[in-house]
C-alpha cells in the first residue's frame, strides 16, 4: 500500500467547509464523513480531513488549541497543478466556493506559476505549476 498523507484541519463551520472543498473539485468520501468530520480526496494518496473544532481539539494535548486565519502560519498546504490554466481555474473555484485570494496568481520565480487562497476558516492553500523546461538541469 502506498504511503498516504492526511491533512487535518479544524473548522468552525463544517457545511461551509464542505461547500468549499466540493467546489474545488475534491471528492468526498462519505464512509469517513459524518456530523463532526468530512473526508475529501485530492488524489488517491492525499486526503483532507476537515474536523469540527471540538473533534479536532480531542486530538490536541498540552493546552494546544486549533489555529485559524490570520497570525502565525505553521503550514502552507501546497498541491501541484498540471498547467497554468489549471492554477487559474483553482483560483476561480476557490473564490466561487467561499474562499478568498491570499496571493494573486503570478510567476514569482522563473517557470513557477502559483496562486494562494484561504478556505472559509483561513487555512492557506497554494496551487502551483512548474515549467520544467526552464528548471536548472532541464
Amino acid at each position: 500500500m502506498a504511503r498516504m498523507i492526511f491533512v487535518n484541519l479544524p473548522t468552525k463551520d463544517l457545511a461551509a467547509s464542505d461547500a468549499f472543498y466540493s467546489g474545488l473539485g475534491f471528492e468526498k468520501n462519505k464512509d469517513f464523513s459524518n456530523e463532526v468530520a468530512s473526508s475529501w480526496m485530492i488524489t488517491e494518496t492525499i486526503w483532507v480531513m476537515v474536523l469540527t473544532e471540538t473533534f479536532y481539539s480531542s486530538f490536541l494535548r498540552n493546552g494546544d488549541e486549533p489555529a485559524y486565519g490570520a497570525g502565525p502560519r505553521e503550514v502552507l498546504n501546497a498541491i501541484s497543478g498540471e498547467t497554468r490554466e489549471e492554477v487559474d481555474e483553482f483560483s476561480k473555484r476557490a473564490l466561487a466556493s467561499g474562499g478568498t485570494i491570499y496571493r494573486e496568481a503570478a510567476e514569482e520565480f522563473p517557470g513557477m506559476y502559483s496562486v494562494a487562497f484561504l478556505d472559509p476558516d483561513g487555512h492557506e492553500w497554494e496551487v502551483g505549476w512548474m515549467d520544467m523546461s526552464v528548471m536548472p538541469g532541464a
